[in-house]
Order: C-alpha cells, then sequence, then structure tokens
C-alpha cells in the first residue's frame, strides 16, 4: 500500500481506537475510509481521515453522543463547524479546569493524610496522658457509628449553628465519639466558642489512654475501664474515642478514660 495510507490497523494505532470501532464509524457514515480494495475489501485511511477520527475521539471526551458529532461534521457551512468547535473548545476548557479543582482537593488530602501518618505514632500497650479542659460540643445520640459520619463529622456540628453562632465557633480537626453510660455520640473539641445548649467540658485531668483499631476498641476499652476502676479506684461515666489516623482503607483510633486524677 501506498505510504500515505494506512491499514485499519494501523490507523487505529494511531488514534488510540480499536479495528471494530473504526469498523463502526464506517458502518454508520461517520468516517468512512478513503480507500477500500475492491478485491479484499481491506480498508485503508490517509492523513485526513486520522484527523477526522482524532477531533471525534476529542469531542467524544466532552460526553457528545455520535449522531450529533456525525451532524456536525456534516455541515457545509464552514463557519457552523467552526463555531460548534470552539464551543466544544471551551467545554474542554471547563472540564481541564475542573479537573485541576479536583486533582488540588486530591493533593490536600493527600497531604493531610500523611501529615497524620508521619506526625502519629502508634503506643505500645495502655499510657497514661495529661490533658487540660477540653469543651466539646455533642451531637445527637445515634444508634451506629459509621465511617461515613466520622469521615464529615464536622456538619453534626455546624448545622446546629445559626448563621451567626457559626462565626463563634471553631473546632479541631479531630473527629471523636463519646459514650456514656446511655449513648453514643460524636463530639468535637470547641477551639472557639459561645455558651449554647449542647456543650459539655471534659475535666482537666490524666486519662488513661491506647491506640487502638476498630476490631480491637471494645477489648481495649473494657481493659481501660477495668484498670480504673482496680488502681484508680473509680468507675468511668463516660469514654472517648478519637480518631488519629482517618484513611480510604483503615482508620486507628485513641481511646481516652479519665481516671479522675
Amino acid at each position: 500500500m501506498e505510504k500515505n495510507y494506512f491499514s485499519i490497523g494501523d490507523a487505529a494505532k494511531q488514534v488510540h481506537m480499536t479495528t471494530e470501532t473504526l469498523r463502526h464509524y464506517d458502518r454508520i457514515g461517520l468516517v468512512k475510509p478513503s480507500r477500500v480494495d475492491a478485491h479484499s475489501k481491506y480498508r485503508y485511511y490517509n492523513a485526513e481521515d486520522l484527523v477526522r477520527l482524532n477531533t471525534i475521539h476529542a469531542l467524544q471526551q466532552m460526553d457528545l453522543p455520535l449522531q450529533e458529532i456525525k451532524r456536525v461534521l456534516e455541515y457545509d457551512d464552514l463557519e457552523k463547524i467552526i463555531a460548534f468547535l470552539e464551543q466544544a473548545e471551551q467545554k474542554a476548557d471547563e472540564k481541564i479546569a475542573a479537573l485541576q479543582y479536583s486533582k488540588s482537593k486530591i493533593q490536600l488530602a493527600r497531604a493531610d493524610y500523611e501529615k497524620k501518618l508521619h506526625g502519629w505514632q502508634a503506643s505500645e500497650g495502655i499510657f497514661t496522658k495529661k490533658f487540660p479542659k477540653r469543651v466539646i460540643m455533642l451531637a445527637e445520640p445515634v444508634e451506629k457509628i459509621t465511617a461515613a459520619d466520622l469521615w464529615s463529622y464536622q456538619r453534626h456540628f455546624y448545622q446546629r449553628l445559626s448563621n451567626e453562632q457559626k462565626d463563634q465557633f471553631a473546632f479541631e480537626d479531630l473527629a471523636g465519639v463519646y459514650r456514656d453510660n446511655f449513648s453514643a455520640r460524636y463530639f468535637a473539641v470547641c477551639t472557639r466558642y459561645a455558651e449554647i445548649n449542647g456543650l459539655k467540658t471534659l475535666p482537666a485531668g490524666i486519662y488513661l489512654c491506647a491506640d487502638c483499631t476498630e476490631e480491637s476498641r471494645q477489648e481495649i476499652l473494657e481493659k481501660l475501664l477495668d484498670i480504673a476502676k482496680e488502681e484508680y479506684h473509680i468507675d468511668p461515666n463516660f469514654s472517648l474515642q478519637l480518631v488519629v489516623i482517618s484513611g480510604i482503607l483503615q482508620w486507628k483510633y485513641q481511646l481516652q478514660v479519665y481516671t479522675g486524677a
């Protein structure tokens, strides 16, 4: 075959399509090969055919159906074709901008996870830690704690605030679950707050702590409560479960039980 023509296989490779796609385009009259061998019926494409195929492929990335692409490319009026392609180019710019925005959010999330990963070192066993007084906001009791709720935990608190109150509040980027003898509730530690219903003050002092996974949480919590009773002679009326690493594949928690000391 002449140098200026490509077999259907070579043409498909050039435009990153399959040979079946090119056959389909031929059947519907979208892109017909410039030459068809009279005896073998082999299809052959020239450089202009490849330009048309590449254009169609690009337009499909804008979610345009083949029938609309076919209709436009059949225009006799070149100005209409140019105007259509200009609109497609604008859509491409918008799509690129949207993808760039999404990429920036992914990069921020990745950086946040890396920061948490490098800043968090799992502690072996049970340890004690002294905390200052902490003011927390409690959400409504929930029957089941879910990863989806922990992922977007701050909505539980901001949706309780009026527009005027939202400026008065800020929360640590630290999701948590407050459990007492009656219920389990999501909580957020306030870094700025005003006096409203739903706030609770956690006492300053020594807390028994342990790092855990979701699978080991209940077993380790029972150990902390037993130690609090046996060594500190206190029956804790609440416990805290804080998310120290959150990710798509794993969640790491720190349990905290007040000792009264």
